[in-house]
């Protein structure tokens, strides 16, 4: 059994500890199934030491649902965001990277088919997208540098562990998170929208998001003074694939735009901005 898999089949947001929590009720697991787990300790939050990392997420213990804006060349829909990745980082703002050579899987769409994924990769194809037009090369590159380095979706973690079951359950859990982090309507409630004139300032696009996460802030990212990227953090409880998601304020000082001035480009050929660069 998995750790705090609930039993009900949606998404559910719950108050605890004064935070947003994101927790994911899905229970169906690709193979076998996770080691179960007893009152799992909240990652880079834990006050003693725990030797279960099927449990708890170490060294990558603040996990972060990143999101891209990209305009030239435009990808993904109008009205919409899409997702970078989904990295585990260490609770200091460093990470590691490409843990596991040995699941470098270059075949990502066959073995999400494999495990019957066809809804899942219909939204990855949708949301999940390469500036350079390969879908493909960007889901083995997050899978390969990030998913790898997630303790949890080790191996052995696994009881009768079925070969690159951990593969589905890390682009589900991303795909899930992404769908309940609505970067384009939360911005556009409070009246930040895509424009060529029109200019914002840090603090109006921090105020417009921290209010759906409990006053938790975000990493913005900038390229050439333009809005590009945006970095959700979360201490999580329990598994990676199953566990509950605590928003949390950015575990380091990475944010890239300048305190006013900024632009939010419309997604348009019409004029070039610049390449968005990759982690």
């Amino acid at each position: 059994m998995a750790c705090g898999i609930p039993s009900i089949n949606k998404l559910a947001r719950l108050a605890f500890g004064g935070a947003q929590v994101i927790l994911n009720n899905n229970p169906t697991v690709s193979g076998g199934s996770l080691q179960a787990c007893s009152n799992p300790q909240l990652s880079c939050q834990n006050t003693t030491t725990v030797e279960n990392l099927c449990c708890f997420n170490h060294p990558g213990g603040q996990l972060l649902l990143t999101q891209f804006w990209d305009t030239h060349p435009p990808t993904g829909p109008e009205d919409s965001w899409t997702i970078h990745g989904l990295w585990p980082d260490h609770c200091d703002g460093t990470f590691d990277a490409s843990c596991d050579h040995r699941r470098n899987h270059r075949n990502i769409t066959q073995i999400l088919r494999a495990f019957g994924k066809h809804e899942l990769l219909t939204d990855m194809h949708m949301y999940w997208k390469d500036w350079k037009g390969n879908d493909e090369y960007l889901w083995q590159h997050e899978f390969s540098k990030h998913g790898t380095c997630i303790s949890t979706l080790n191996p052995e973690c696994y009881d009768e562990y079925e070969p690159t079951q951990e593969v589905p359950e890390f682009f589900q859990r991303a795909v899930d998170l992404f769908k309940d982090l609505p970067t384009y309507q939360w911005l556009a409630e409070a009246g930040i929208e895509p424009s060529w004139t029109k200019r914002y300032t840090v603090h109006e696009i921090q105020a417009a998001l921290s209010k759906h996460r409990n006053g938790s802030t975000v990493t913005l990212g900038c390229r050439r003074g333009a809005l590009d990227e945006i970095w959700y953090h979360f201490n999580v409880r329990g598994s990676a694939q199953y566990g509950q998601y605590l928003a949390s304020d950015p575990d380091g000082m990475k944010s890239r735009c300048p305190d006013f001035g900024i632009k939010y480009l419309p997604k348009s050929t019409g004029r070039v901005v610049g390449s968005t660069k990759r982690r």
